[in-house]
């Protein structure tokens, strides 16, 4: 009996609409169910793949809905990194929206880094935010979201 094909969990909320974009196209065309999570409602188009699913608003919920959803070689698309920690160590895979695998090898130092510029920033240092999202961004993500894709349709 083939494995059933993996689940795509979307956190939603901090999601660039041209990565939700991407990846509405890329779960029609690939026919991979997914969910955009987040804490307030979604305008997304028809489809039997995407569906929303909106959580209570509150800190982390989308998260939490995420970490008890996700199973075992489903992907998480974030870039929370305790949200991908959580969620890595629970057997899922996880990508940013840049196109970043998160793995059980880097997700530890990158949230030791995280937490080192929080304890900055608490401080009253100014620290760096993220960089705007790029047309090289953009490109990177849907192309590490289609490898994804193609080596589980194979499996």
């Amino acid at each position: 009996m083939p494995t059933p094909k993996p689940t795509l969990w979307i956190d939603a909320d901090a999601c660039p609409r041209v990565a939700r974009d991407i990846i509405i196209r890329a779960a029609e065309r690939t026919h991979t169910q997914t969910w955009m999570v987040a804490n307030h409602a979604l305008r997304l188009p028809p489809s039997a793949w995407v569906k929303s699913r909106t959580v209570a608003q509150g800190f982390d919920a989308a998260d939490n809905a995420i970490v008890e959803a996700a199973t075992a070689g489903d992907l998480v698309i974030t870039s929370d990194l305790p949200l991908a920690q959580e969620v890595i160590e629970r057997g899922a895979e996880v990508m940013t929206t840049r196109g970043e695998r998160l793995t059980l090898d880097n997700i530890k130092s990158r949230v030791q880094m995280r937490d080192f510029m929080e304890t900055l920033r608490a401080s009253g240092e100014h620290t760096q935010g993220p960089n705007a999202y790029t047309d090289g961004d953009r490109r990177e993500f849907a192309n590490a979201l289609d490898r994804w894709l193609q080596r589980h349709a194979r499996s």
